[in-house]
């Protein structure tokens, strides 16, 4: 009998040892799954990573040229080859900021219909609805916009806007039709989806105990959103409006169709603009030198690090508002 179990002493030595490398999966089938699930997580960071290197390096003659003239230089002429990239920068900045203008009060106010106020029947049919409109192809809205949403600025909002507000800078121009505000509005429809959706499961997520005490203390429903619901899940709405934010940033066909695609700076809304995303769009097939390429390649570095710190940023606050603790509504 000892010789037996001395026999079997190094099949158990053996055996420790296999799962002391295995560690906490036990087996070889927990090990093999854990590792190739791990590589293909790794391999979207390699693949961020090679993007960036590949567009630095693509744009070293530009920044070795320009230095940090290409952002603040408002002057693009591919003839005499100088690039600056302002005007692109303003443009993309303002379309987003007055997409976010016009969706962030619409996409809360259909988030908090549809998580606290809607029957069961139109939460459902509503919601499909909502979200249907993300399905919808860039370029269906962009010939939208031109078909109908232009000629309508043109002919009927512009002109009132002129003469009842034309004493402000915004509103001050001829009535173009397409233009920053025809951009801004496109872009706000587009990107309605995307910030109702994620802070419609913000708030559901808010526990119901917060929700009944406060009904119980006699608040009405107003009064239980605007100081129980709101205040708690304040910090995945914003994560929400980021992600609208990175949407609005890098959509490039539906508002090269409607912004003018002219490189100026301009205070008014009727003025066409010009983004970032819409003159890689335009010129990269007739970029043929070098330099040209080169600056369009920085623009494009531009926008993938403004894009990608702003889902950074935004992914947190979802995070955040994931370790919620349970009893939310569902």
């Amino acid at each position: 009998m000892a010789s037996d179990s001395n026999a079997h002493l190094p099949l158990v030595r053996s055996r420790s040892r296999v799962l002391t490398h295995l560690g906490a999966d036990g087996n070889w089938g927990d090990f093999l799954f854990r590792r190739t699930t791990a590589l293909f997580a790794l391999a979207i960071v390699v693949l961020i990573a090679a993007m960036a290197i590949e567009m630095t390096r693509e744009s070293e003659e530009s920044i070795a040229r320009f230095g940090l003239d290409f952002v603040f230089g408002r002057v693009w002429d591919p003839v005499r080859q100088v690039f600056g990239a302002l005007p692109f920068i303003f443009g993309t900045v303002v379309s987003s900021l007055l997409a976010l203008t016009i969706a962030v009060p619409i996409s809360l106010g259909i988030a908090i219909y549809l998580s606290e106020l809607a029957p069961g029947w139109a939460r459902t049919v509503l919601g499909f609805l909502v979200e249907l409109l993300a399905a919808v192809p860039s370029v269906v809205y962009g010939l939208w916009g031109i078909f109908v949403l232009a000629p309508w600025l043109r002919e009927t909002v512009q002109p009132a806007l002129g003469a009842t507000l034309g004493f402000l800078p915004l509103f001050q121009g001829p009535a173009l039709g397409f233009g920053m505000l025809a951009g801004g509005i496109v872009l706000a429809i587009m990107i309605t989806p995307t910030i109702s959706s994620v802070s419609r499961e913000v708030l559901r997520a808010v526990p119901m105990p917060l929700r009944e005490g406060a009904l119980a203390l006699g608040a009405t429903r107003w009064e239980m959103v605007r100081t129980a619901v709101l205040p708690y899940s304040k910090s995945g709405l914003v994560g929400a409006t980021i992600l609208g934010l990175g949407r609005a940033l890098g959509e490039t066909m539906a508002i090269t169709m409607v912004i003018g695609n002219r490189a100026e700076i301009s205070a008014s809304l009727f003025a066409p603009g010009y983004t970032m995303a819409s003159v890689i769009a335009n010129e990269f097939t007739e970029a043929t030198e070098e330099i040209y390429l080169a600056a369009l390649a920085q623009i494009g570095l531009l926008l993938f690090v403004i894009t990608v710190l702003l889902n950074i940023v935004a992914r947190l606050l979802v995070w955040r508002v994931g370790r919620l603790p349970q009893g939310g509504r569902l």
